[in-house]
């Protein structure tokens, strides 16, 4: 009277009611049974899931099965509005974690953190958890693999290029990379841009532009030191060269120099002192012995004329 108290106080306080092992056939209830009831229920653990089933438990894989399985049927039987249909789901979540985590691993070492990929998992299983349907007659993992897979293999596309490119160039970027190795074997020497456009049927434009991808998932800083970890190491930015502004005038002093020799003797002086003596009218006035006014009307006709010639 008392064990059956305890846990029916500890169902309370778990939220939970009804034992999920009861929508389990009996065959599979006994391999549940034999080890649950011999320990009462951990305050806020889902009634008759074992505490052995957790990452670090030692209990078997069907038994383990077992118990997810009547989780699944549980939390697809509870209507949306129940108290316990929380409960169930984070419990769910919490048994495949470890499952989430492993998946996440396999992607280590590929320039992403690994607390990203991680979470990126995580966040894979909360929605497989809640998209799967215990009607359709396939396992759990079956249909959370894939999903935490897929998700996994978006952020890579999605969240790994420092320098976003169409997912056409990156699906094309991936066919170079794995045609690459069989062609090498097939030819006996590395394939050409030639051999790859022809063995994939595209052009050869396409296999560069995909080539040429490649260097937009990792980029370097221009702060990237050459020589170790120095204060004064050279740094990337170092070596680039500057766009000189003055090499854009040299075509138009090229171009103009003709021009300006058919000018008048007196119109050429008037341009030499008003655009590279930096003279105003008033002083070429004084300096020509004109009037201003006679300074500007020449200005203008040397102005038009070697603008006419330009343009033509």
């Amino acid at each position: 009277m008392t064990a059956t108290t305890s846990r029916d106080t500890d169902r309370r306080d778990a939220g939970l009611d009804i034992d999920p092992r009861d929508a389990v056939p009996d065959a599979d209830r006994r391999k549940v049974t034999s080890g649950a009831d011999r320990r009462d229920a951990a305050p806020g653990e889902v009634t008759g899931v074992p505490t052995a089933v957790r990452p670090d438990g030692g209990r078997s894989g069907a038994e383990a099965e077992v118990v997810v399985r009547a989780l699944l049927t549980r939390l697809a039987d509870l209507p949306a509005d129940s108290p316990d249909r929380q409960r169930v789901r984070d419990r769910l979540i919490e048994l495949h974690l470890p499952l989430a985590e492993y998946l996440a691993r396999r992607f280590r070492n590929r320039g992403e953190p690994l607390d990203d990929l991680v979470q990126v998992a995580n966040l894979a299983l909360v929605k497989s958890v809640d998209g799967y349907d215990p009607g359709r007659g396939t396992g759990f993992g079956s249909y959370a693999v894939p999903m935490i897979l897929g998700e996994l293999k978006r952020h890579f596309r999605d969240k790994g290029w420092d320098i976003r490119v169409p997912r056409r160039v990156q699906e094309l970027r991936m066919e170079i990379t794995r045609t690459t190795g069989e062609l090498a074997q097939r030819l006996g020497h590395s394939p050409t841009v030639a051999d790859l456009a022809v063995h994939l049927g595209i052009r050869e434009e396409d296999v560069v532009e995909g080539l040429d991808s490649a260097h937009a998932y990792r980029t370097l800083s221009l702060q990237t030191p050459l020589q170790g970890q120095e204060p004064n190491a050279t740094e990337l930015a170092d070596l680039m060269g500057e766009v000189d502004r003055r090499l854009e005038r040299v075509e138009d002093r090229e171009s103009l120099r003709p021009l300006i020799a058919r000018l008048p003797r007196r119109e050429q002086r008037i341009i030499a002192l008003r655009f590279f003596g930096n003279m105003t009218q008033c002083q070429i006035a004084a300096e020509l012995g004109i009037s201003q006014m006679h300074v500007s009307r020449l200005l203008a006709h040397a102005l038009r004329e070697l603008r006419s010639g330009l343009l033509s």
